[in-house]
């Protein structure tokens, strides 16, 4: 269902956008990064959080590692991972393939800038074996997303590690 649904989204929002899928899981940054041949920062990961009462989604580079001070200084509270059925039963997407697009519940999204370093970013597509490529702009765009800086910026070779 979430695939579809994310096809759903992009065929009624922006057609130009083609899912693609392939044969290589993409369930975590390396992978998805060896999946569609890009540096693993480029790759968009959705994180799934309780703020409070709220559920929000923020999108960061893949590199980028939340910063819980930041996030509490933003939203007044100390923000708190979804469990993993949490996460399907709240977005309808797996773990692997959470992202801001096709959700089944409609939340808040928050784009942090350190997606803004790349002309194209890769999230994920509902699956562990579907992304899209676009720009951090017209991702915030389709979305509603609010521009946030809640990240920090790791080394790559320390972010693989």
């Amino acid at each position: 269902m979430s695939l579809e649904s994310v096809r759903a989204f992009f065929s009624e929002k922006a057609p130009d956008i083609s899912v693609i899928e392939s044969s290589m899981s993409s369930a975590t940054v390396a992978l998805a990064a060896e999946a569609y041949g890009v540096e693993p920062a480029r790759i968009a990961k959705t994180l799934s959080l309780r703020i409070g009462d709220r559920v929000v989604l923020i999108v960061a580079a893949g590199t980028s590692r939340m910063d819980n001070k930041k996030v509490k200084a933003l939203f007044g509270v100390k923000p708190k991972m979804l469990g993993l059925e949490e996460v399907a039963e709240i977005t309808g997407h797996e773990v692997g393939g959470v992202c801001p697009f096709g959700l089944k519940t409609p939340l808040p999204v928050y784009c942090d800038v350190s997606l803004k370093a790349f002309d194209i970013v890769v999230p994920a597509a509902g699956s562990t074996h579907s992304a899209v490529k676009i720009t951090p702009a017209r991702m915030a765009e389709l979305t509603g997303a609010e521009w946030v800086d809640v990240c920090e910026i790791r080394a790559e070779r320390e972010a693989v590690a």
